[in-house]
């Protein structure tokens, strides 16, 4: 595992920890949300709402087609909705003017990462082997747990 994955991953955890202990399960009030909350323009709020929906769904799609073979379709959808050639189409240069430095970076990670993924996978369709797609996939996913569980929308 790489510096920049050790730095990421222990981030998440005492992220997602910090939040995860705050929570009282009992489906009333919880304690105060610790993330940063990051204010954007109201009309950019939906915008952005519905590209992080679009992240979801492309990873739910791309898991679909990996598990059907279709390595080179896993890849398509990671580039063009996920990886470095979806910050034109999710108007990201607009949307990071908003953004604090950290929430940019590992967005920025994110992109790179499913770039990465959607090499990796195209690889796998000539070698046969998936693994190095699937951990560039985790460390897509990875990315975006750690903006989620350090940054809320306000």
């Amino acid at each position: 595992m790489g510096m920049y994955k050790v730095m990421v991953f222990g981030w998440v955890v005492l992220c997602t920890g910090s939040v995860f202990a705050q929570h009282d399960h009992s489906h009333g009030a919880t304690a105060a949300d610790p993330r940063v909350a990051v204010e954007f323009p109201t009309p950019m709020q939906a915008h952005i709402l519905e590209n992080m929906r679009d992240h979801l769904l492309a990873v739910s799609q791309i898991q679909e087609a990996i598990g059907k073979s279709e390595y080179d379709q896993a890849a398509k959808i990671a580039e063009d909705r996920l990886g470095m050639t979806a910050l034109k189409t999710h108007g990201a240069y607009e949307n990071s003017k908003y953004m604090p430095k950290g929430m940019q970076e590992v967005g920025t990670q994110m992109h790179r990462n499913a770039s990465k993924f959607a090499i990796a996978i195209q690889n796998a369709s000539a070698t046969g082997d998936i693994k190095p797609a699937m951990l560039a996939l985790g460390a897509t996913t990875q990315a975006c747990v750690a903006c989620h569980a350090g940054y809320r929308l306000k």
